[in-house]
């Protein structure tokens, strides 16, 4: 992309100079790892770069931690266990799980913003997701003091079966959701009485080092650890660390694999919540108002960035026409532009990397023969030019076999398919290697409930999409992951069970 500005563009000149008064005064002074309850340069000294994908200026040069740093952090982390978090009782945990969720929603601006210029998304958007991380927490510190075991007994024994921590844990997470994902991980981890050695995204760093620094008085010195830098160089050790006990990676179904052999090698237990490629099935019965909106919604919140993205739409024939010329209508009145105003409804990517990725699926898509009814390249307008824009599109007429329609593209990209028998419709939806969430929108509750279980996915959401109430386990089936975030499941995979068995003889 074109890093020449105009200087005399006052809108270029007002987008820049809004960007860079927020940077300074949110982004953090503090960009290195944090470990054992202090914020330290990596090992080697070395640090890389996080920008602003929206002007494609730098934000902070962050610490680049490697092998060396991973075994700083996990000794630190099981120094804490051993000293102190282990003796913590589920009570004790509670009340910090507490004050981890009234110290975030004290700071939601602050991190809203921060998150806005990391990643990209828009401020409204990023304001939920900071609500939702504190949310993370306040729910697992009203489920840790149920978690009492079970208990067996007869006429000659007596059996206790009780949950324990699995001690150190390591957890990575995406750049498309950074303080939310870091919630879903750190909440249950130390509910559950783990210690944690957390990787961010290198493309987005900022939130979890704001996020640690934030809680440094909250939790004791060693039990949240956040080692920053490339995957293959802070990831990769982590997941094959022989201390760490259990790995939990929310990502790309690729890294995922990896991730899986990685823990292989030392028998690690691991959780994976990894990509998607949902269909949303619209039924003629449903009002063509409330389909536009849900169907825009599921595939362009967030720039298309979310792993259960809608980004398969199967629509009956009798509501297509109307349908889709409503949703042509919806996209081009969308505002792409500064995700830090408020009316802005699509950000940019996160990285240029990532918009050449999706270009590329794209230019596929359109040598193939689609028929793009909307979108299909960067924005025309010189000013997003210069971030890290992609446009958001409707393809129609691929086969479902294209690689846009089977791969994950992770952007505002939507393939549509028309049908009129059901039975020939869901063997297409569920024709992909993923099964993460789907969609079902339709006035008829019998067919919704029929579809909803025809579909193979972990989360099905009907007349809405992208609701996540902390409660209803999130996860997918196939090559979308293995278990469940956001319930009580997920308190159960940060747990090792023992069974104690009395003789009463």
């Amino acid at each position: 992309m074109s890093s020449q500005t105009n200087p005399t563009d006052d809108r270029w000149s007002a987008i820049t100079e809004r960007h860079r008064e927020t940077a300074d005064v949110v982004v953090p002074d503090r960009t290195s790892l944090y470990i054992d309850g202090a914020f330290t340069n990596a090992d080697d000294g070395g640090t890389f770069r996080t920008t602003d994908p929206t002007t494609n200026y730098e934000l902070a040069s962050v610490a680049r931690g490697r092998n060396a740093d991973v075994n700083r952090a996990v000794d630190a982390a099981w120094s804490a266990f051993e000293r102190e978090w282990s003796g913590f009782t589920a009570g004790d945990r509670q009340r910090i799980l507490i004050d981890i969720a009234d110290t975030i929603d004290a700071h939601t601006e602050e991190l809203a913003q921060l998150e806005t210029l990391d990643n990209g998304k828009p401020i409204t958007e990023s304001r939920v997701d900071v609500r939702s991380a504190a949310e993370q927490f306040r729910y697992f510190a009203g489920i840790v003091c149920e978690d009492s075991g079970k208990t067996m007994t007869d006429e000659s024994r007596y059996g206790q079966v009780i949950t324990e921590p699995y001690g150190v844990v390591g957890q990575i997470i995406p750049w498309n959701f950074p303080l939310m994902m870091a919630s879903w991980k750190l909440a249950p981890a130390l509910a559950a009485g783990n210690c944690s050695v957390l990787k961010p995204a290198e493309q987005t760093p900022l939130s979890a080092l704001r996020l640690a620094e934030l809680i440094d008085d909250i939790v004791p010195d060693g039990v949240v650890n956040v080692v920053t830098g490339y995957g293959e160089e802070a990831g990769e050790p982590l997941t094959r660390h022989p201390d760490v006990r259990k790995v939990a990676f929310t990502g790309s179904t690729a890294v995922g694999k990896r991730v899986m052999k990685n823990a292989a090698e030392n028998i690690t237990d691991i959780t994976l919540e990894l990509g998607g490629k949902s269909p949303i099935v619209v039924y003629p019965d449903v009002g063509v108002s409330k389909a536009i909106q849900l169907v825009t919604a599921a595939i362009f919140y967030n720039t298309g960035e979310c792993c259960e993205a809608g980004s398969r739409l199967f629509i009956h024939e009798d509501c297509a026409d109307e349908v889709l010329a409503g949703l042509v209508e919806a996209v081009d009145g969308m505002k792409i532009g500064d995700p830090l105003r408020e009316e802005t409804d699509l950000g940019p990517k996160v990285s240029t990397e990532q918009v050449d990725r999706t270009l590329e699926y794209i230019d596929a898509a359109r040598e193939a023969g689609g028929q793009f009814l909307t979108g299909g390249d960067r924005p025309d307008d010189t000013i997003l030019s210069e971030g890290c824009y992609v446009e958001p599109t409707l393809i129609e007429g691929l086969d479902h076999d294209h690689s846009a329609v089977q791969e994950e593209i992770f952007g505002p990209v939507l393939e549509v398919f028309r049908w009129s028998d059901y039975d020939a419709m869901i063997e297409v939806a569920n024709d992909v290697d993923y099964g993460l969430a789907g969609g079902v929108i339709t006035d008829d509750i019998t067919q919704a409930n029929r579809t909803a279980r025809d579909i193979e996915a972990g989360y099905i959401w009907i007349n809405n999409y992208h609701d996540l109430p902390p409660g209803l386990p999130f996860g997918g089936y196939k090559q979308s992951g293995i278990g469940r975030e956001l319930s009580t499941d997920t308190l159960d995979h940060y747990q090792q069970t023992k069974t104690i068995n009395m003789s009463l003889e």
